[in-house]
């Protein structure tokens, strides 16, 4: 007699589960039913080859990746989620997700990825959320989202942008929400946002424009809500907002004085115009806004004289709701604009009309020009490229509107005064690779735009001051610096990131930073550096991140930390620190966010040391350290990332408040015992070692004693045999 089908079919659907839970990697939790894999803060160093291939959606969160290779997912076709927040991914290779045609979700949150090249993002046809929010993304290449057709939401917020070249984000034609605040924006090609059709909403906030946009805005016909707050936008021009659809526009926070009265003429299906804590004293009537039906002035230093009388008249006739208050004359300081009568505002000579701004800068024509011979020049993208031509000298004769130049691997020795005269437009300047040894005085003479100047993998040594006036971001790294350039920081005022990793710097004295006022970004990882002088760091106080991992630093530079009230992230990982001092980042306990103190060989940290530090922590790295207690870390409250995996604990009852503590956290910490001898090697949460310390029955286990504790964790048999919620979920024995 032939069995059933159906018996069939449950007897295979059965081994293919077992099959999938056997390959359940290290230190990874497998959910079969739901085809989920969770491998969170496991100290991953390479994507697991093991895992199911069935898997749908996969979390790697917190783990240590720095490069996500070709084709690291063609094992697991079947994603449709990839979470990789938190990762410490600096690059992602060519081809990184290929193969990975039905993933709908990717997550690269939090990383240190610098720049999106061409083929990165290749294989991802189905993507709809891309989210490289808090990377450090400097450039994107032309054709990075080229093979995401299906994308709907791009986050790139919290980056290093300041440039946006033309037709950067081609191929994104179901776009419909772009996040591009809180980066450095200050410069947008007139055709950065073509080929948006369906775009409806942009953030462009918290960046650094100084004027609208308007060429850029101009090509988003479909784009109904547009954010520009937190911009020091100081004038609204006449014809500035050319936005058909745009129905919400937020300029709050910015630096207005005055708006054009038909600044918005073109824009005219406009509904909200957010006006809040600006520098406005008054408006004019807005032409062309008659769907207008709200207008945000709070905060603003309103003169409630004859002189806004035209503009209250106008909302009254309009019925457009106005928010906001009189700050002068004294008479009516305070009242609502709403509440004012025409009357009321009255003209004297104590109450001048304001200034108008000045008018913003009139566009410049484009340049033209030949490509020198032996490169290539696309005059669509601006670009120029002479890469690995063996060229001796820097070439001559690209047009004048270039803004991007690629000349690596190439062998110049030295750029010489004005190398690049007549490229005032040049944004991006690319001489990595090129064997340089000196930048004379006034090499880069005449760069007016520049932005990014990557001198990466040369033989410098020294700089010039002189040689660096008008220059941008910096990178540096891989070089042969034993000291910071002295003296070349003078002429950059708006110098933002400084990359100096990897060279044979072995100290930062006074002065160093001298002229660095802007500097958010400093990375000096991989170098020699023994000692920081305590006013090192000071010219730099708007700086946000400090990388030393790498360096021979025997303490925490506390004193040199002084003077940095916006640093929000710390990496000390790889230095041979052994003891840490009470009140160690008491400088900066009030901004600081994320700290790296990973694989130091750390042998005691004293019960001060985090002083100071508290709920604003979000990610802290104490993994691969030799110590066996660590002090209270209680008011920690908002952290996302605890990493403490490879920490010998001494699981006794003075260890008991960590466990607690560790109890209390919806994280996964990786804390394991390295003695005593009956404790080795199980995590300091399964301990049974703490269930003889005193006090242990307040808050373990519903109060219970400890063999009633026991008992309360082991499952009885009527459980075991019922349905249970977690059924399904096979977590590796490793």
């Amino acid at each position: 007699m032939r069995p059933p089908w159906g018996l069939l079919f449950l007897t295979a659907a059965l081994a293919l589960g077992e099959m999938a839970a056997a390959r359940c990697p290290a230190p990874c939790v497998c959910d079969n039913l739901r085809s989920h894999v969770l491998c969170l803060n496991g100290n991953l160093t390479a994507i697991p080859s093991t895992i199911p291939q069935l898997t749908k959606k996969l979390d790697l969160r917190g783990n240590s990746f720095t490069v996500i290779p070709m084709g690291a997912f063609l094992a697991t076709p079947y994603l449709t989620h990839l979470d990789l927040q938190h990762c410490k991914v600096e690059r992602l290779e060519e081809g990184a997700f290929r193969g990975l045609g039905r993933l709908v979700y990717l997550n690269l949150a939090s990383n240190s990825i610098a720049i999106l090249y061409q083929e990165s993002l290749d294989g991802l046809s189905s993507l709809q959320q891309l989210i490289l929010e808090g990377n450090r993304i400097e450039e994107i290449q032309p054709g990075a989202f080229g093979h995401l057709g299906s994308l709907t939401v791009l986050d790139l917020r919290a980056n290093a942008l300041v440039y946006l070249p033309d037709m950067v984000f081609q191929g994104l034609q179901v776009l419909r929400w772009l996040r591009l605040s809180h980066n450095a924006l200050h410069v947008l090609g007139s055709e950065a946002f073509t080929a948006l059709p369906a775009l409806r909403r942009l953030s462009l906030d918290h960046n650094e424009l100084q004027a609208l946009p308007s060429e850029a805005l101009a090509r988003l016909d479909g784009a109904t809500r547009l954010d520009l707050g937190h911009n020091p936008i100081t004038y609204v021009a006449e014809e500035a907002l050319a936005m058909a659809s745009l129905k919400h526009l937020f300029l709050d926070h910015a630096a207005l004085q005055d708006v054009a009265p038909d600044a918005f003429i073109h824009s005219p299906h406009l509904r909200t115009l957010d006006l809040r804590k600006n520098r406005l004293q008054g408006l004019p009537p807005l032409a062309g806004t008659k769907g207008l039906v709200r207008v945000s002035l709070a905060g603003n230093p309103l003169l409630c004289s004859c002189f806004l009388r035209p503009f209250h008249d106008w909302l009254v006739r309009a019925r457009v709701q106005v928010e906001g208050a009189c700050a002068a004359p004294p008479a009516l300081r305070g009242r609502p604009l709403d509440s004012l009568r025409p009357p009321e505002m009255r003209c004297s000579r104590l109450w001048p009309p304001p200034s108008p701004a000045a008018p913003s800068e009139q566009p410049k024509a484009a340049g033209s020009g030949q490509c020198p011979r032996g490169c290539t020049c696309s005059p669509d993208f601006r670009h120029g490229s002479c890469e690995n031509r063996d060229l001796r000298e820097i070439p001559q004769g690209f047009p004048e509107n270039t803004r991007l130049l690629d000349l690596r691997r190439n062998a110049f020795r030295t750029v010489p005064p004005g190398a690049f005269s007549g490229l005032k437009e040049l944004v991006s300047l690319h001489l990595q690779s090129c064997g340089i040894e000196a930048l004379r005085p006034g090499a880069l003479q005449g760069l007016e735009s520049l932005v990014y100047l990557y001198l990466t993998n040369n033989r410098l040594s020294t700089l010039a001051a002189a040689a660096f006036e008008g220059a941008p971001r910096l990178a540096l790294d891989r070089n042969t610096f034993t000291h910071l350039p002295v003296g070349a920081f003078q002429l950059l005022p708006n110098l933002i990131s400084l990359h100096l990793q990897h060279n044979a710097i072995r100290e930062l004295v006074e002065g160093d930073l001298v002229g660095a006022r802007g500097l958010r970004w400093l990375y000096l990882a991989e170098n020699a550096i023994r000692h920081i002088a305590p006013g090192a760091l000071a010219p730099a106080k708007m700086l946000e991140k400090l990388h030393l991992e790498g360096n021979h630093l025997a303490e925490v530079p506390t004193a040199a930390l002084r003077g940095l009230p916006a640093l929000s992230e710390l990496k000390l990982s790889r230095n041979p620190i052994k003891h840490m001092g009470d009140n160690a980042f008491l400088p900066v306990a009030s901004s600081l966010q994320h700290l790296h103190l990973d694989n130091m060989g750390l042998e005691q940290i004293s019960p001060g040391a985090f002083a100071g530090l508290g709920p604003k922590i979000r990610s802290l790295y104490l993994e691969s350290n030799k110590m066996s207690n660590i002090p209270n870390m209680s008011n920690f409250t908002g952290l996302e990332i605890l990493n403490l995996r490879d920490v010998p604990f001494h699981c006794d009852c003075q260890l008991l408040p960590l466990r607690r503590w560790i109890d209390k956290l919806n994280l996964r910490v990786g804390a394991t015992c390295g003695s005593p001898a009956e404790a080795r090697g199980v995590t300091v949460k399964l301990s049974t070692t703490f269930q003889t310390c005193p006090g242990w029955g307040r808050g373990e286990a519903g109060g219970a004693s400890p063999d009633k504790a026991k008992a309360a964790r082991k499952p009885s048999k009527k459980k075991r045999s019922g349905k249970s919620p977690a059924r399904g979920l096979k977590k590796s024995r490793a």
